[in-house]
């Protein structure tokens, strides 16, 4: 637990912000207690989740006394929600998509922020339709990243399976293989897109935040263990408000890096800042989760990286009623 402190710092900010009191205070009071006090929520060891941390005391005010964080390893919450070792999470869109598409019991509940990846070349290319015939290093095939760029290239006329030459790296090595002349194209996310930028490495020929039709849709989502949700319908609303709150919170970056680094969810404070300054978090509201969805979908299936058409996926794995409520109730 933080300091008091810390504690009153924190609830100044959110305070200023609406979040503990006022907005959705009433609706959240009215409710029924929920179905359980026990939450289980994905703590990745890297990526852009800060919302889902961010919510820590205010899923507890929503009455989650045993709450816990599970730690999981970048790309490993869409596993570990399909087989029910943790009840909500926040996570790329496409990989959802992905295990969706496989059968995984998995629903999608609310979209969080567009942006965050950036598509990365060697200088030589000029633009995405320059990765024709060229190498594109992703850290595995058919995974979140893989399913991103085969969304990008596919948008601006490319084949995904003829076209580009997929090699699989480290994790850890993209920007070194990028570097090395051994590959011409990486996808980066937070923290990997800023320690590029201090190598020089290349250059950004997409940015998801900032560049259309991508800056339009949801690059994260939240979504749950399709028992959990069903089991707890309440439970589901009241966790998803906290983390939409903390999503809000995200806007006050220096207090919030501050928080995040004292209780060990991010270790790099400048990063951390630079992260919560640059993603769009608050903007949670602007944006149509089944829009994301549908898109991604399309894109996806046009590629041959999944079978099941938009409207199934749609049909079968979302559930969009609870934040059309919470927004209702959430209104700035």
């Amino acid at each position: 637990m933080i300091t008091r402190r810390d504690f009153m710092r924190y609830a100044t900010v959110a305070g200023a912000a609406g979040i503990l009191a006022g907005s959705g205070g009433d609706a959240a009071a009215a409710e029924p207690a929920a179905e359980t006090k026990r939450l289980r929520i994905a703590r990745v060891l890297d990526g852009c989740y800060a919302p889902q941390y961010m919510a820590e005391d205010l899923l507890r005010t929503e009455g989650f006394s045993d709450l816990h964080y599970v730690t999981v390893a970048t790309g490993g919450v869409y596993g570990m929600l399909a087989k029910g070792h943790a009840d909500l999470s926040m996570a790329f869109s496409s990989g959802f998509l992905l295990q969706v598409d496989q059968g995984a019991p998995i629903v999608m509940l609310a979209g969080m922020h567009p942006g965050c990846q950036e598509l990365v070349a060697s200088n030589s290319i000029r633009s995405v339709r320059d990765l024709k015939g060229r190498s594109v290093g992703v850290p595995a095939l058919n995974g979140a990243q893989h399913a991103f760029v085969v969304s990008v290239v596919g948008h601006v006329g490319l084949d995904p399976r003829r076209d580009i030459n997929w090699v699989v790296v480290n994790q850890d090595d993209l920007i070194g293989q990028l570097a090395a002349g051994r590959i011409d194209a990486i996808m980066l996310t937070p923290p990997q897109n800023y320690h590029w930028r201090a190598k020089k490495v290349g250059h950004v020929i997409l940015n998801m935040t900032s560049d259309r039709p991508w800056s339009q849709y949801f690059c994260c989502v939240l979504a749950g263990n399709r028992e959990f949700v069903r089991k707890n319908p309440v439970a589901t609303k009241r966790a998803m408000r906290a983390i939409l709150k903390g999503a809000d919170l995200c806007a006050h970056a220096e207090t919030a890096a501050q928080l995040l680094v004292k209780r060990g969810f991010h270790q790099d404070h400048a990063t951390t800042l630079q992260m919560l300054r640059e993603l769009p978090y608050a903007r949670w509201r602007d944006f149509d989760a089944e829009d994301t969805v549908r898109f991604y979908a399309l894109r996806l299936h046009e590629g041959g990286m999944i079978k099941s058409s938009p409207k199934k996926i749609l049909a079968d794995a979302t559930d969009f009623r609870l934040l059309n409520e919470l927004k209702k109730e959430l209104k700035a």
